[in-house]
């Protein structure tokens, strides 16, 4: 059989009869499954092969169903390493992306994946764009879209802000130069005022993954809590500080701001060391993890402030390195003896440090002797009861707490607040490539939105890239400049281009109607939407996946989208894992692809120069490590049926694939013995025998038994157990007599069995059906299981200890893990390996049980 003709062929026919184009159709059911779109980084990879894969299997099985499938596929087409290569190689972002798509797609196409391509978007062009502009217009005139100014980082060399992944050790990812903390206004999106929200719906996702629902709750943050005013000492003004724990209290022994308080900047108007601080600080990533690992350092304002509970006591007033401005108040209180960064700021400055919570043995409160005269060697952050807290001592935290809340409202010096860790989007860029702001600034009328007439706000083509960095849009000699669209004086265009997390935040609902005239049509969108199965990485856990959230619910409130499923964008999501391959490396420390790397006499050595090879991990694809697998050398050698049975074939595809040669090798095997198995199918019909009595209960029996199991781990994303029973299924095939052959519920079997193989490897099972049935047909309708054949049935069970195989129990599909066990222990010929103790048990329903005994 040679694949590759055998793909062409396929793919042209699918492509000449429309296979894949979706409708809108009232009287079918629909089935949008969706991976996350790729940006065209100029070719494909592995993992984009699984992703789509996985994708694929699924469009493809519900069609086969009678599900009305919407598969469509489109480019993150914005960004900055496209801009960073029309630097590199003086050419526009434009030409560089649109010929990464060109050859992408074609590469899609080669591995038959089952696309509407009359809905492809590419998030560049104007008629994407263009519909983003009124999105964030209306989100403007709606309150959701807002400017403020706000800390970044800014790489005064590159002249743009960077995100705190891209400050290595204080300086620019690409520059090296010292990063600066600069005050820009910037455009934001009120994401926050969704937060409750955003929380409260992930109750009707089950079929999310648990942690990723965790990620996002954890992202969103919610706290409870109370802003407390610290007077400051002598002034007419006050420090709020919000804290989650006002029961400890007592045990405050300073308040810290955070170098880009606003109080921060007036003393140091008259503190010289402050300054230098502040000017050493905003060199520094304000990433909160960076923060935590960094030593605590701070100055002392000379400011004191005094304590809400204890009016005679003062505390003192620093600027600390590791409060930052964006949580919370910007101020804290430090309690040294229970919160380790208090600890050891309070530690390095010499402050006091006076416990406020001691453990309590369960059931009895035991009062540790008063004042407490051992040393404090660490944090305590465990349960307690409260202790040197006055009207607070020997209540539980949560009694305690509740007690300080009624006191600090009381005293009138606070109030309880929820808040959270999830701050508002800012969407700025100062970056050419990206969707251009329609905001202009008129010196008259002030921000003013464009009409929606004046939309797509394209971006100039004839820009120049300065060696140095910077926006072209700023610097080009008249794109900038305009007219206000109210009283059409001269005006200035915004610069900055959105946050390509925009463009990545709708698209699922775009290609409902990619042609509109509107951002989203209606009724499309009332049709096709929710997603019901989202396919991407667990990278894009947070930040993407809440964002799409985020924008549905926003665009429902702005009457841009009606009428979906509880306002979620993806109704069932799976993170698919990583393809990961060994990693090598040369005596000098260099990484060595794969390919260069060969076995002589046990050793691992280099191709060409025989050194001696490091074998390292086995880690995620990347080319840094070069330990990538180009997938068009795969599928020339291998065909692309191969390639996808394997991607799915190795482990659960929510887990980490490892990359093998040889494993691939053995796909490509086991689809050439299918073209085998209908070879000798068709000699069957040829041969001539004398009339037998063929009993074919098993034949039917045995087919339907794999029609239900494939049937239910296609559907339940077992990918690696659907090629597991297809396999099961071919050996049963090949086994049968060539009197069973050459009846037709063998036939019927072996056609149904190709229908099942479909999704995963269609290229092949389409030639193999139209062989069986003498027809090119291109769409199939997915086979059921005959359940009066499978009302009786018995499964054999593999009775294991410790992974060996020791014999066989028939029991009912529905057997409990318990009553298997009985029948395994009254078998007398297993009866003998029950010797010890039973450690654990392994029960796969339908397959196995695997005992674990201890000697």
């Amino acid at each position: 059989m040679n694949f590759k003709v055998i793909e062409k062929k396929w793919q042209k026919l699918w492509h000449e009869n429309n296979v894949f184009k979706s409708s809108v159709n009232e009287d079918m059911k629909k089935y949008y499954v969706l991976e996350m779109l790729p940006y065209p980084s100029g070719k494909l990879h592995m993992g984009h092969i699984r992703n789509y894969t996985i994708g694929d299997i699924s469009a493809r099985y519900k069609k086969s169903q009678g599900f009305n499938v919407l598969h469509p596929m489109g480019w993150d087409a914005f960004g900055l390493p496209a801009e960073n290569a029309a630097i590199e190689n003086k050419r526009n972002p434009r030409e560089w992306t649109l010929e990464n798509i060109s050859y992408m797609r074609t590469q899609l196409i080669q591995m038959g994946f089952s696309y509407d391509w009359d809905r492809e978007i590419k998030t560049c062009e104007p008629d994407y764009y263009g519909q983003a502009q009124k999105i964030f217009i209306a989100f403007v005139k709606h309150g959701l879209a807002y400017q403020k100014e706000s800390y970044v980082n800014w790489d005064p060399v590159d002249q743009c802000v960077l995100a705190n992944e891209q400050v290595i050790d204080g300086k620019g990812w690409r520059s090296d130069a010292p990063v600066e903390k600069k005050k820009l206004r910037q455009w934001y999106l009120k994401i926050t005022a969704y937060a409750d929200a955003l929380l409260a719906d992930l109750s009707v996702l089950p079929h999310w993954p648990e942690k990723v629902k965790v990620m996002q709750k954890n992202w969103i943050g919610q706290s409870y809590g109370a802003t407390i005013a610290f007077k400051v000492t002598g002034q007419d003004r006050a420090i709020d500080v919000y804290t989650t724990r006002p029961e400890t209290l007592y045990g405050a022994s300073f308040v810290a701001i955070a170098p880009q308080h606003p109080l921060a900047e007036i003393v140091a108007a008259d503190n010289a060391v402050l300054r230098d601080f502040l000017v050493a600080e905003n060199r520094q990533s304000t990433s909160e993890v960076d923060r935590e690992r960094a030593e605590k350092k701070g100055v002392n304002t000379g400011l004191t402030v005094v304590h809400p509970f204890m009016p005679e006591k003062t505390l003192p007033v620093f600027v600390a390195n590791f409060v930052l401005m964006d949580y919370g108040t910007g101020a804290i209180f430090g309690c040294p003896a229970h919160d380790p960064r208090d600890f050891a700021f309070a530690t390095k400055y010499g402050l006091p440090i006076l416990p406020v919570i001691a453990p309590a043995d369960p059931g009895q409160v035991t009062l540790l002797p008063l004042p407490l005269t051992q040393p404090v060697t660490e944090a305590y952050v465990g349960d307690g009861i409260l202790v040197n807290s006055d009207f607070l001592d020997g209540l539980s935290l949560s009694d305690a707490q509740q007690k300080a809340h009624e006191k600090i409202q009381e005293l009138g010096c606070g109030t309880k607040e929820t808040q959270y860790r999830l701050k508002d989007w800012g969407v700025s860029r100062q970056r050419y490539w990206g969707c251009p702001i329609p905001i202009v600034y008129c010196p008259t009328c002030g921000t003013v939105p464009l009409s929606e007439e004046m939309l797509p706000l394209e971006l100039p083509q004839d820009v120049v890239f300065a060696e140095t960095g910077g926006n072209p849009l700023e610097t080009h000699p008249t794109w900038k400049h305009t007219t206000c669209p109210v009283c059409d004086k001269p005006a200035v265009r915004e610069t900055d281009t959105l946050d390509t997390f925009f463009d990545s935040s709708w698209y699922f609902a775009r290609y409902c109607s990619p042609q509109s005239d509107v951002p989203i049509d209606q009724e499309e969108a009332k049709y096709w939407l929710s997603v019901d199965q989202y396919v991407g990485g667990i990278e894009h856990a947070i930040l993407h996946l809440l964002y799409s959230r985020f924008f549905t619910k926003a665009l429902h409130d702005v009457g841009l989208i009606t009428g979906i499923d509880h306002n979620e964008p993806f109704k069932r999501l799976l993170t698919q894992g990583m393809v990961c391959h060994q990693t090598f490396k040369d005596t000098a420390g260099r990484w060595v692809y794969p390919d260069d790397v060969v076995t002589k006499n046990g050793s691992s050595v280099h191709r060409i120069t025989g050194d001696a090879i490091q074998v390292g991990r086995s880690e995620k694809m990347s080319k840094s490590k070069k330990n990538t697998v180009d997938p068009h050398e795969m599928i020339e050698a291998y065909g692309v049926d191969a390639v996808r049975l394997f991607m799915i074939s190795d482990s659960p595809p929510e887990k980490d694939l490892e990359w093998s040669v040889a494993g691939l090798h053995g796909v490509w095997r086991y689809l050439k013995k299918l073209d085998a198995l209908v070879t000798d199918w068709e000699a069957c019909q040829l041969s001539v025998l004398p009339e037998e009595t063929v009993c074919l209960l098993a034949v039917q029996k045995t087919h339907a038994q794999y029609v239900q199991l494939i049937t239910q781990t296609i559907a339940t994303f077992q990918l690696n157990r659907y090629i597991a029973y297809l396999r099961e299924f071919t050996a049963f095939l090949e086994s049968r007599t060539v009197a069973e052959k050459r009846t037709p519920a063998y036939k019927e079997a072996l056609v149904d069995f190709c229908v099942m193989l479909e999704p995963g490897a269609p290229h092949i099972a389409n030639e193999l059906i139209s062989r069986l049935c003498h027809v090119k047909a291109l769409t199939h309708i997915w086979p059921v299981a005959n359940m009066v054949l499978l009302a009786d049935q018995k499964v054999k069970y593999a009775i294991q200890f410790k992974g060996k195989t020791r014999g066989f129990i028939e029991g009912e599909p529905d057997i409990s893990q318990e009553a298997l066990l009985k029948l395994a222990q009254m078998d007398s010929d297993l009866a003998k390996y029950f010797t010890g103790t039973i450690e654990r048990i392994i029960f796969v329903k339908g397959r196995l049980l695997n005992v674990l005994i201890s000697a």
